[in-house]
């Protein structure tokens, strides 16, 4: 089975959960998502990106972050392509909550100058981000409605994205199953917890 891992936003494939879990997993596929262009970076585009990994089907999603509603997104729309996700601390509601997070005068500057400044993880420095972003992820829905089996791991601590977000998610979703760890966002305390999980929930 192909298992392709999406990094969260500002990151990349060296990220410390991509490399934990590339350790893990042999064969891993670890895209970078921006490919290269992060002030162009949109949804659709990182769509795109996973769409030409997985098109053949028979693919597993494992998505932290933005990743983990990147693979939601994708997940939603190709039923007979993606086998299963797991999703870490996923970014549900991305678009309106980036805009509450942000601020409605930091969201105005953005959108009238068409550029932000923001820190990249990967780069370890801030790079520009265009408003190209925020206004294609406005056309995607916030909860996507992923049918196949989901396993959702989320830190009770995460001031990024709360927990809510993926207890709402998983509340009317059978398929659907949250475990909730004592850790934030990044939930590198919990890797041994992370591995387990995941493991078990796509049979390796």
């Amino acid at each position: 089975m192909k298992i392709v891992y999406l990094h969260g936003f500002a990151s990349s494939p060296a990220s410390k959960k991509a490399r934990f879990f590339a350790e893990r997993i042999p064969g891993l596929i670890v895209p970078e998502l921006s490919e290269g262009d992060f002030f162009g970076l949109t949804i659709t585009k990182q769509l795109d990106v996973v769409r030409r990994l997985v098109d053949d089907g028979g693919a597993a999603l494992i998505g932290s972050s933005l990743g983990g509603y990147l693979a939601a997104l994708y997940a939603a729309r190709h039923p007979r392509h993606i086998t299963r996700t797991v999703l870490l601390a996923p970014a549900f509601r991305f678009a309106g909550h980036w805009a509450e997070r942000l601020g409605s005068a930091t969201m105005a500057s953005w959108e009238a100058t068409g550029s932000l400044t923001t820190f990249h993880y990967g780069a370890q420095t801030r790079l520009e981000l265009g408003w190209g972003l925020m206004e294609d992820a406005r056309r995607y829905e916030p909860q996507p409605d992923v049918t196949q089996p989901c396993l959702i791991l989320h830190g009770v601590n995460d001031d990024v994205v709360p927990v809510q977000f993926s207890q709402a998610f998983a509340q009317s979703r059978p398929n659907v199953r949250l475990v909730e760890l004592n850790s934030d966002h990044e939930l590198l305390n919990v890797t041994a917890e992370l591995w387990a999980e995941t493991r078990t929930f796509l049979d390796l």
